[in-house]
């Protein structure tokens, strides 16, 4: 499907886009998160492990940013000022919802004390939390492409 495709009448994605580019690009940027961490870890050894952990962290933060800016928001660079608040802004929203995923996994993890009820509480709080993460960054973040609901 082209990208004129994909557009609706006023010029914006498909629901059905959006939704099949945010699981690619959140896929995506979760690997080169872990491909950094592999990097730090196999070519600077004595690095302790969180060193390797922050190294993908920015990767995958930097990487999902900038397949949003392009491929979901269809968001254009508009001044230095401008793209550093949307980079704080994102990052905030960021923190919020990874918090929300770690709360849910842990509550699910400590109402059930199995590891079948961690991980049901993860893929939740994931789900959960990029749906809130999609919402933010649409209303705070790259709020000019789309009208507001």
């Amino acid at each position: 499907m082209s990208e004129a495709e994909s557009l609706d009448d006023a010029g914006r994605l498909s629901g059905q886009t959006i939704f099949v580019r945010y699981v690619l690009f959140a896929i995506l940027a979760g690997l080169a998160n872990l491909a950094a961490q592999e990097a730090v870890v196999r070519f600077v050894p004595g690095l302790p492990l969180m060193m390797a952990i922050l190294v993908g962290t920015g990767v995958g933060f930097v990487s999902k940013y900038l397949f949003d800016k392009k491929w979901i928001f269809l968001d254009r660079y508009e001044g230095h000022g401008t793209e550093a608040r949307k980079v704080f802004v994102y990052g905030v929203s960021s923190v919020g919802t990874t918090l929300l995923f770690w709360a849910t996994e842990l509550l699910f993890w400590h109402a059930t004390g199995t590891a079948e009820g961690k991980y049901a509480g993860a893929v939740l709080g994931l789900v959960l939390g990029n749906f809130l993460k999609y919402r933010l960054d649409r209303h705070f973040v790259f709020n000019k492409t789309y009208d507001r609901e």
